[in-house]
């Protein structure tokens, strides 16, 4: 089954979690733990990516070694055109739309379609939209991040990703960010849109990832919580908050 078949037949049933692994943060073995962990505490896919530090040395080895360790969908999460992971199972092919820097909108793009299209790897097109703080992301995307009050520029945003045909959108806070992308935001990006909708950056507790999903996340994305330790309690308690919701039509 494709990628994006699976990502839409789970969602027709109950939110999703996946788990961001950053080949830049860990040796290849660590990450390669930390997926099969993941695997077992319930996540439903890996995203394999980061916004600095990316070779493709490390992001090879990485993505080989999580496959090697679970039986997860891969997908990669990237930076740019620089390096592409052959043997994910899929790459959101993504757009930062409220970038200043229109290599970050379609140079890139234009760059790596090719070489996706030679290896056959599967496209998920996706509108990435860097909400306040924005972090590292928003820093190297040069992105004119969306203020956390600003509703409806989020809604416009992500409107846009659906009249482009892109298959997500994705609200982006930044890795370690302090706070998540707000629930009000969410909702109304939520009510504006038919696709579905991916939120990250922040979430470290069950509860917030709870109320985002009841406020419309389909797919909650962290990444922070499995760098330090001991995180498969943490982990579990994290995916089953999050499985537990239904989708409402």
């Amino acid at each position: 089954m494709k990628v994006r078949a699976y990502i839409e037949k789970t969602l027709k049933q109950r939110k999703m979690h996946m788990t961001l692994l950053d080949p830049a943060k860990q040796p290849v073995s660590i990450a390669g733990a930390i997926a099969e962990k993941a695997a077992a505490a319930g996540t439903d896919a890996v995203m394999v990516g980061g916004s600095t530090g990316i070779t493709q040395e490390n992001l090879d080895m990485t993505v080989d070694e999580i496959k090697r360790r679970c039986s997860l969908p891969v997908i990669y999460f990237p930076s740019g055109a620089n390096a592409i992971a052959q043997r994910c199972d899929a790459i959101y092919f993504m757009s930062m739309l409220n970038s200043r820097n229109v290599r970050n909108l379609i140079g890139e793009q234009w760059k790596g379609a090719p070489l996706i299209k030679r290896l056959g790897l599967e496209p998920i097109s996706m509108g990435y939209i860097i909400v306040e703080p924005g972090m590292r992301v928003g820093e190297v995307g040069e992105a004119d991040v969306i203020k956390r009050g600003d509703n409806n520029r989020a809604v416009g945003y992500a409107i846009a990703a659906e009249f482009f045909g892109m298959a997500l959108v994705y609200l982006e806070a930044g890795s370690g960010s302090p706070q998540p992308v707000p629930e009000d935001m969410v909702s109304s990006v939520r009510k504006n849109i038919a696709i579905p909708l991916v939120v990250g950056g922040g979430i470290t507790d069950p509860e917030i990832a709870r109320r985002l999903c009841r406020s419309g996340a389909d797919i909650v994305v962290t990444g922070t919580l499995v760098e330090n330790g001991d995180f498969m309690d943490p982990l579990r308690e994290m995916v089953a908050a999050i499985q537990s919701l239904e989708i409402r039509s």
